[in-house]
């Protein structure tokens, strides 16, 4: 019998009515298949106006800076909004997309509170800039150049800000496209299993910081208010971004799930998102756990939409496109609105309702619901000799250790994916032999059929330290012929946060296949020298094919770096110990996969 509970924040409601049964009595719904023909609209207006510059003034009285793109014939226009913190004068499509305008839609780009041209302190995703959003789309709806249908559009930051947007409901709005979007602030992105990502924020607070810093454009003509705002977000630096990532790193507030992540984390006012939704994520993007998640949630609180999950980083989404019948992303962009703010019938229902992209298989494929509904959960233990395999453990297999050091990890498919795609054309992030060199692995026999796994993936390690802090990094890769590791996917855990919720956690056929940690300074746990500890190690979620002839192999790390590091006071409390990984029958470390049952 498969038992799946779904993360915390789906009501009581749901989860009575959707998983009251064995999940094999539930009829899987017909498989669709993409369209042969792409939708496409030409051009309707050679030429737009922009009008650079327009002030919107907030209920606080802070300005906001927009400029506002439109074509260059008689309205109204929808409107398509993009909210972003990287600076409006930045030249980009997300900034002016002149395939938006050109097809009849007004492009209203605005920075954020405290960034580019705007004024007012940068509180990333704060109580303020979500109030903004708000007001934002009602003021685009109300403008004499509106129909008073508004979209929101754009990728990760400016993804996640409509999402916040569209759970206050304002008027007008009528669909969002979120592009790489996260869910969980905590566990997608600042503080994954509990270690605090260097490898990304101070890259991503370091692009919001700079950009602020570019003289607005109106300083000219307005010296007296380009000066202040410039010199407000000078002044600034010291605010927000060090803030943040010091209080990670020395412990503080943000180490630990709490009030300030939760604010700031779409899932948690998912509920109150009514705008149909179109998700593209990616395999490797730094949300890979969160957008899947996301489109989980509002599917089921009957929202309409969708979700395509690529083989991309956080800085490469949507290449390669069109594929497999699926075209660009502009183009399913143009659809979605068209349909929802046109009003023209683009058959958006002829869109599956999931399309991902299969890892070993190398192409998208259909699939039915997320997490796959065609899913068992097969385990496979760690054993002596570095296998992988699904006999259970004797009593007297020997264990393994390795020293607990902060560097392991320093160029692996991870260090890739966490730095958006920038070291990719390092051959060691393609092969993680180097990186194994420091880890202890684990890997099956060469499959003699293909494994197809999709979804989440979870790791239950037995283990023990010399010291008072443990970090585990586990990967899963996949081994071809010639020897070569291809990382897949990864999830990390320190020993001090390895409480579980398992009202929270998601099971299929009795197993937890997706921990959820509380993280919180009360779940903490201290860790003995010597005491066995479980640890239930959430990898993230992937779709892929071990193919005939290739080996699964599952790689233990003391560290993810640059990924991620523990804050100080865990590191300190880390280094130098000597971890044990157990392996027998009392204790029978194993990693359980749902396996697709074709």
């Amino acid at each position: 019998m498969k038992i799946k509970l779904f993360p915390a924040a789906l009501s009581l409601m749901i989860m009575f009515s959707l998983f009251t049964g064995p999940a094999s009595a539930l009829a899987a719904p017909p498989r669709q298949g993409w369209e042969e023909t792409i939708y496409e609209r030409a051009e309707s207006f050679s030429n737009f106006i922009t009008e650079k510059d327009v002030f919107i003034t907030m209920r606080d009285g802070v300005i906001l800076a927009a400029d506002v793109h439109r074509p260059d014939g008689p309205g109204p226009f929808p409107v398509i909004l993009t909210q972003t913190p990287y600076n409006k004068n930045v030249r980009s499509t997300e900034n002016l997309n002149e395939y938006f305008i050109k097809r009849g839609y007004v492009h209203v780009t605005v920075d954020v509170r405290g960034t580019g041209a705007s004024q007012g302190a940068w509180d990333s995703f704060g109580e303020a800039e979500q109030a903004d959003g708000k007001e934002l789309v009602e003021w685009a709806a109300s403008q004499q150049w509106s129909n008073g249908k508004v979209g929101l559009y754009g990728s990760s930051y400016r993804a996640i800000n409509q999402l916040l947007t569209a759970a206050q409901q304002p008027h007008g709005l009528e669909a969002i496209f979120p592009i790489v979007p996260m869910g969980d602030m905590y566990r997608d992105i600042l503080m994954s299993g509990g270690l605090v990502n260097t490898g990304f924020i101070p890259l991503w607070l370091g692009l919001v910081t700079g950009s602020g810093l570019l003289p607005p454009s109106y300083t000219l003509s307005d010296p007296i208010m380009g000066t202040t705002v410039l010199l407000g977000h000078t002044g600034q630096l010291l605010g927000f971004p060090v803030s943040t990532l010091s209080s990670a790193i020395t412990g503080g507030d943000f180490a630990y799930d709490g009030p300030a992540a939760q604010l700031r984390s779409p899932l948690a006012v998912a509920d109150q998102i009514e705008a149909p939704a179109f998700f593209t994520g990616g395999l490797h993007d730094l949300f890979q756990r969160g957008t899947p998640l996301l489109y989980e949630k509002l599917k089921a609180n009957g929202v309409t939409t969708k979700l395509l999950m690529g083989n991309w980083t956080h800085g490469n989404y949507g290449s390669g496109l069109p594929a497999d019948n699926i075209p660009a992303l502009d183009q399913l962009a143009l659809r979605w609105f068209d349909q929802y703010l046109m009003g023209i019938n683009t058959n958006i229902n002829k869109i599956p309702d999931v399309t991902q992209y299969v890892l070993g298989k190398d192409s998208f494929e259909v699939q039915p619901g997320w997490p796959h509904q065609q899913t068992s959960a097969q385990k496979f233990y760690l054993r002596s000799g570095k296998q992988l395999t699904k006999d259970t453990p004797s009593s007297i297999e020997p264990s393994r250790s390795m020293l607990q050091q902060p560097l392991n990890g320093i160029c692996s498919g991870s260090t890739n994916q966490w730095m958006a795609g920038i070291p990719d054309a390092l051959p060691c992030t393609k092969d993680n032999r180097l990186t194994e060199m420091t880890e202890l692995t684990y890997t099956t026999a060469p499959a003699n059929s293909d494994l197809r796994v999709s979804g989440p993936i979870a790791a239950k390690i037995f283990a023990k330290t010399t010291a008072r802090e443990l970090v585990l990094s586990v990967r899963v890769t996949d081994v071809a012929p010639d020897g070569s590791s291809s990382e897949i996917t990864a999830g990390w855990l320190a020993a001090s946060h390895r409480a579980v919720d398992e009202s929270k956690s998601r099971f299929l056929d009795g197993e937890n296949i997706q921990p959820w940690h509380p993280f919180t300074r009360a779940a903490v746990k201290d860790v003995n020298p010597y005491e066995v500890m479980e640890l239930d190690v959430e990898i993230f979620p992937s779709n892929f094919v071990i193919k005939e002839g290739h080996r699964l192999r599952v790689s233990i790390g003391p560290s993810d770096f640059p990924h991620s590091m523990s804050p100080a006071p865990q590191l300190l409390s880390q280094l130098g110990g000597i971890a044990t990984i157990l392996t027998n029958s009392k204790y029978p470390s194993s990693i359980v996969l749902p396996v697709v049952e074709e």
